[in-house]
């Protein structure tokens, strides 16, 4: 079972995801955001980046992740941190965020595209359908695991830009769950924290 640090900005968000009985055994460490420059991430199997961290604590460590990374270390960066200014060979797109597509009848036009992938196992389509703010460019290499259809992706997989793994994501999670709102936010750290927890 892999260890997992996951970094923590102090947040209600954070807290009640990170540290309530339902998901805490799956951390095996928490750092406090501030105290990021000062850890060894050499010690640690993967680094979970929580969703919305400040990009402005994150930059400054840039060089630390890329280190780590070329080291065979695993980022796992959620939705919302500002990757492309903290991690290599990310390329990001804002769109209009649909906050009312359920109400409207349509489709967020999200699919799966790689469903061998052990990852859907765990969860299922509807578990990553919330909203998404935006999506990525898929580094060449890397495997996509969810796309907004004809765009990019919102999940993606990358084995290849570095010497270590990136899990990427425009979504959110842990936001939601923590703000208590949007039940499919729970169903997702219900199934992707286990998965993690099992590389």
């Amino acid at each position: 079972m892999a260890r997992i640090t996951a970094l923590d900005s102090g947040t209600y968000y954070h807290h009640r995801t990170l540290y309530e009985p339902r998901y805490r055994d799956f951390f095996d460490e928490i750092v406090y955001i501030r105290d990021l420059a000062e850890t060894d991430l050499s010690a640690h199997e993967i680094v979970l980046v929580s969703c919305r961290t400040d990009p402005s604590q994150l930059i400054p460590c840039r060089q630390q992740f890329a280190d780590y990374l070329a080291g065979g270390g695993t980022v796992v960066a959620m939705g919302s941190t500002g990757q492309p200014a903290w991690l290599p060979g990310i390329s990001w797109h804002d769109t209009p965020t649909n906050f009312w597509w359920w109400k409207e009848g349509g489709s967020l036009g999200l699919e799966v595209v790689a469903p061998g992938h052990p990852l859907f196992a765990h969860m299922t389509l509807g578990d990553a359908t919330w909203h998404h703010h935006g999506y990525f460019d898929v580094p060449e290499g890397a495997t996509s695991l969810i796309d907004v259809a004809g765009k990019g992706s919102v999940l993606y997989d990358d084995r290849a830009t570095t010497g270590g793994r990136m899990l990427v994501t425009a979504l959110d999670p842990m936001y939601h769950h923590g703000s208590h709102f949007m039940p499919a936010t729970t169903r997702f750290l219900d199934g992707f924290l286990p998965w993690l927890k099992s590389l």
